[in-house]
């Protein structure tokens, strides 16, 4: 699995803390780094270059970082293909990817700390979606945003 991984400035060391972390475990994680030369780059782009990577196939999971993790669920979720949640609890991370298949993790580093971040990230890429009662509903979320999408 290739996971992808940004932050805005809200969020620099949360996500060092992380990558640390996934690193040690032996996983697949690229920082992104889209704030690197850039003057003030704000969390819709760092957002928004990270789902793009999710939704061309380049990583198969992306974790986003900003003050609240609302900011960045809500860019992500703009790209078609992108399916991202806000988690600050392990059993959300969970059911992000078991209940809605889910391929983007966001989280606040003003709302979490480092060790409760990394026990998220661990459920969340420890899951896979269980289909069952679920894949009726992200099968009709998934046509729903293709009519979204759809260009008229």
């Amino acid at each position: 699995m290739k996971i992808a991984i940004d932050c805005d400035d809200a969020a620099v060391s949360l996500k060092a803390v992380i990558v640390e972390h996934l690193k040690r475990t032996g996983r697949d994680i690229t920082d992104l780094n889209y704030s690197a030369g850039k003057t003030n780059p704000l969390y819709p782009e760092i957002g928004y270059n990270l789902a793009k990577k999710i939704q061309n196939g380049t990583y198969d999971r992306g974790i986003l970082i900003c003050g609240t993790g609302l900011g960045m669920a809500m860019i992500a979720n703009k790209v078609e293909g992108v399916y991202a949640g806000v988690c600050h609890d392990c059993f959300s991370a969970e059911r992000l990817k078991k209940s809605n298949d889910a391929n983007v993790l966001t989280m606040g580093e003003r709302v979490i700390g480092p060790e409760l971040s990394k026990m998220i990230v661990d459920a969340w890429l420890n899951s896979e979606f269980s289909g069952g009662g679920s894949t009726e509903k992200v099968e009709q979320m998934r046509q729903l945003e293709k009519e979204s999408f759809r260009i008229i």
